[in-house]
């Protein structure tokens, strides 16, 4: 079972669909029903800032993706994202599922040249720093070998 945090969005909309045409099971998971798109699509209601919703939500998973957003406003983020990673991180320990965390690349700054694996985190708001924080919470929970987990990273934009 591949589940889906967050479902609803263009992200997870797309994985969807691509989970879908491979012929694997999905399930999504969000605060509002979101399968109108997918009508044979299991949906569960949670609230990834309750913890006991989360670790409900991936029971049974195989792979658990993260792709939740929340409003570009800083406060909210401080406030949020440290309880939703928090609690996604304790549920797919304890359920032994494979975590994908689907986010972007603001929280290299600036940089000149290709971005690689190694590059150096260099935040430049409120928000980013606390993406950075996020995605090191994370990986030090994987190199601590407690967890299977990969952050999946894209631009926004492309081009010139």
């Amino acid at each position: 079972m591949h589940t889906i945090l967050g479902a609803g969005g263009a992200v997870a909309n797309v994985l969807t669909r691509e989970l879908l045409q491979h012929q694997q099971p999905v399930q999504l998971v969000s605060r509002r029903p979101v399968n109108a798109k997918f009508p044979n699509v299991a949906w569960k209601k949670a609230d990834l800032l309750h913890a006991v919703e989360v670790l409900e939500a991936v029971k049974g998973a195989h792979t658990v993706y993260l792709t939740a957003g929340l409003p570009y406003d800083k406060n909210i983020w401080k406030a949020q994202w440290p309880v939703i990673m928090h609690n996604v991180i304790y549920a797919v320990k304890i359920s032994g599922a494979r975590l994908i965390f689907l986010d972007n690349v603001y929280m290299y700054g600036k940089v000149d040249g290709a971005i690689h694996e190694d590059t150096p985190y260099n935040p430049c708001s409120v928000k980013v720093e606390v993406s950075a924080h996020l995605a090191t919470t994370l990986m030090e929970e994987v190199k601590a070998g407690n967890m299977n987990a990969t952050i999946g990273r894209a631009a926004d934009f492309y081009g010139i």
